[in-house]
């Protein structure tokens, strides 16, 4: 307990049987001489006159549902242990010790109201809102009917859509983030309260909105994760946006087997962070469910009140190992065990309830043996209950409802007329729609087509707006930046500083919200600034945004759109603003990867990322920003492109090359020059999505020229290339004349002078010198 803070339990004695936590029995014994010990026999009496009596707000009657939740949640836990032990549960971890925190925090929030972002100790917490033991059974022994994921996660991951417990992973601190995201959209939804009707023809049409003025989310962590950097990203954010998130601290001294001393300086987070502004702080005892309820309580109406938010610090313990498969023993003596055991939720709850004269021994053995008939009952019906089966393992990769490579997403452009003059030639003051235009340009205009659009779209990312200072803007005493490649620009001047915005410097920040937010049915159309910077957000992208959808069994999702400056061939743009590693986002089921080579094609995929309800990785390349190859008028506001749809640039009978990105008007020229020279028919194909990819128009043009050269910008080893490479050799071999080739960078990096940045790329005449070997062979 921190210095200073008491318990309404008092000063408690050491005793604990082998489990840690259940009454001895002759106890009472020792009890009956106790002076503060009321008598049994005299328990009913002073039921009828403390009837009206409160603990912290806390009625008689919810002290005992508050031990029946603790003591089944403890319950549950060794059955799992013994399950686990049987071989007939396959993962085991507790939240023994964290019980009281759990179910104060239950009793203080609104489930189905307020939103949870809880981690695996969290158990009291989930049964505290309405989860029952049946389902984490349920959960437990990997069940096809587990509410939580059907089978896909280790217990103790809760997901419950109908209390608003948010599917949770294993990466501790993750879910930080995405709950500062669910709170900043439910701030939104309260704000613009039309955002959140459904529509038919894209994503909406698929996300229930639900929103409260006055909701608070709840996110909870252990002492360890406050070491992760995204924890303190997350603080940063709540702080400075006033949010209303409760950040709940679970500190039980230990990360697996690195103690609190180790992960934090001076041993105590609380006072490390109550530096920052607009937050309520508290630090109690976390094994006192009544002193944690009214911490927690007043945390609560802090946030609700539209404050800011809160973080509460509450001490617990861990009596059990980390999880079945940690020994505790091999780094904590007995000694340190035992003084937890001392300060065990379940017994001292059990010596409150009795000292308080709300139930006597035969009360709680009568609550605690009907807990545990109604356990071993669920336990047995969980293991009877059928698996999934193997032909489900790719339902919910990506959206059931909405497919984008559909044809409802294919539509034909609509170019604005040309003003004429009376002579029948183009005027000189033409509508600047119907005038060939950048990628850049049509990337803005297709952002504020959308925006005006759909109100639920969000654009925010590092320098996207005009200027986060908007006095200057109001004043006209600055133009504005709008991205540092100006694709933002006019967006928050005309659709405001709610709808786009700047981020922190900060990458897993700028993802890690954007889930939450979509999580919750925003859009969120975000920017990572250069692709070379995108990897701080890593662990969101790899095992959150793509996944959600899945491990949920499709109880949750979060289509975000997340664009991202991506390539070299710079002039000076060296290692740190060149890079590409497509490959690496490809690999990951679940995320779309969209790669257009021109001004057309990024607005029309660019529309689908936006309408469809899967994420979507949108790579932009920064030499065709503003090229003059692949200019085009701005095709109207509902111009789309199918992903998984390859175009065929140029027809060819004689070679088949497969290219995407800035090898897309490099590889044109290598064709043009060959045809020109040697007279030979090259047929190219520019991908334009790498996930999916259109692999019956490679598989047709390569049956047809008999000879494929894959092209790409990433170096030949493990590059995206390898495996279209891979796919011809493997399923077209009957049908090709010559080996696939590859044209690809070096092994190396991208160097800042251009000699060097020409040596290391791939070059026009590197693609027309594999052209003319390949079509030679």
């Amino acid at each position: 307990m921190p210095p200073g803070k008491s318990s309404i339990f008092g000063t408690l004695p050491t005793i604990y049987n082998a489990r840690g936590y259940s009454l001895l029995r002759k106890r009472w014994n020792w009890m009956a001489t106790t002076k503060t010990d009321p008598k049994p026999a005299a328990v009913a009496d002073e039921d009828i006159k403390k009837a009206g009596k409160s603990y912290q707000g806390l009625t008689r009657q919810q002290v005992i549902d508050a031990y029946r939740i603790m003591y089944t949640s403890r319950r549950i836990d060794d059955r799992e242990i013994m399950l686990k032990r049987q071989q007939k549960i396959f993962f085991q971890i507790s939240g023994a010790g964290h019980e009281a925190v759990g179910v104060a925090a239950g009793f203080a929030l609104k489930p189905g109201y307020d939103w949870f972002y809880p981690y695996y100790r969290d158990r009291a917490l989930c049964l505290a809102l309405g989860a029952t033991p049946y389902e984490m059974f349920l959960q437990a022994v990997g069940a096809a009917d587990d509410p939580s994921s059907g089978g896909r996660q280790m217990p103790s991951h809760w997901g419950y859509k109908r209390l608003n417990i948010v599917t949770q992973s294993s990466p501790t601190g993750t879910q930080i983030l995405q709950a500062v995201g669910c709170s900043e959209a439910g701030r939104f939804f309260a704000g613009h309260s039309e955002a959140g009707k459904k529509a038919t023809g894209d994503y909406r049409q698929f996300k229930d909105v639900v929103f409260h003025g006055d909701e608070v989310t709840y996110v909870s962590l252990g002492d360890g994760t406050t070491s992760e950097g995204e924890f303190w990203e997350a603080l940063n954010t709540a702080s400075n946006r006033k949010l209303p998130v409760l950040f709940s601290i679970e500190d039980n001294e230990y990360a697996i087997s690195v103690p609190v001393e180790v992960q934090t300086p001076g041993g105590n987070i609380s006072r490390l962070v109550r530096g920052f502004p607009n937050f309520h702080f508290d630090e109690v005892d976390g094994t006192d469910p009544v002193t944690s309820y009214a911490a927690l309580r007043r945390a609560v109406d802090y946030c609700r009140s539209g404050n800011g938010p809160a973080l509460v610090h509450l001490h617990v313990i861990r009596p059990y190992s980390h999880s079945l498969s940690d020994d505790e023993r091999l780094y904590r003596p007995d000694i340190e065990r035992q003084r937890d055991a001392a300060r065990d939720p379940i017994t001292r709850m059990q010596m409150f309830l009795i000292r308080e004269g709300i139930l006597d021994e035969k009360g709680i053995n009568q609550l605690e043996t009907q807990v545990d008939d109604d356990l071993q009952a669920a336990a047995d019906r969980a293991l009877e209950a059928a698996p999934p089966q193997p032909d489900t393992i790719k339902r919910y990769v990506y959206s059931p409802d909405l497919d984008p490579t559909s044809s409802s997403f294919d539509t034909q452009p609509v170019f604005a007329p040309a003003e004429a003059s009376g002579d029948g030639k183009k005027s000189a003051t033409s509508q600047p729609h119907s005038q060939p235009k950048t990628m850049a340009d049509l990337i803005n205009a297709t952002l504020r087509d959308e925006m005006r659009r759909d109100e639920r779209i969000v654009i925010f990312g590092e320098d996207v707006a005009d200027c986060s200072r908007e006095e200057y803007l109001k004043q006209k005493m600055i133009k504005g930046k709008g991205g540092v490649f100006k694709l933002t620009a006019g967006l928050q001047c005309d659709f405001g500083s709610d709808r786009v915005f700047n981020s922190p410097l900060a990458e897993a920040n700028i993802v890690g919200r954007a889930t939450g937010m979509a999580t919750r049915g925003l859009k969120p159309v975000v920017e990572i600034q250069f692709f070379d910077y995108i990897w701080p957000a890593m662990m969101q992208l790899r095992n959150e945004l793509p996944l959600i959808r899945w491990r949920s069994n499709n109880a949750f999702s979060a289509p975000v759109v997340l664009r991202v400056a991506i390539g070299g061939y710079l002039t000076g743009g060296a290692i740190y603003h060149s890079q590409c590693g497509e490959s690496i986002f490809t690999h990951i089921p679940g995320l779309r990867v969209v790669f257009p080579s021109n001004a057309l094609d990024a607005a029309g995929l660019l529309r689908t990322a936006i309408r469809c309800d899967d994420p979507v990785l949108f790579l932009e390349h920064k030499r065709l920003y503003r090229e003059t190859f692949g200019r085009a008028p701005y095709p109207g506001p509902d111009y789309m492109i199918p992903f998984g749809k390859a175009k065929i640039v140029q027809p060819g009978s004689d070679l088949s090359v497969i290219t995407y990105g800035a090898l897309v008007p490099r590889a044109l020229q290598a064709a043009q020059r060959l045809e020109r020279e040697h007279q030979v028919k090259v047929e190219l194909i520019d991908l334009r999505c790498l996930n999916p990819f259109d692999w019956e128009t490679i598989a047709a043009s390569v049956q047809k020229t008999n000879r494929a050269l894959v092209a790409y910008e990433d170096s030949l080893s493990w590059g995206y290339g390898a495996e279209i490479a891979a796919r011809i050799a493997d399923d077209l071999f009957e049908h090709l004349d010559a080996p696939v080739r590859r044209v690809a960078a070096e092994e190396t990096f991208v160097a800042y002078q251009p000699i060097l940045e020409n040596a290391i790329l791939p070059q026009m005449e590197d693609v027309y010198r594999a052209m003319k070997e390949l079509t030679e062979f």
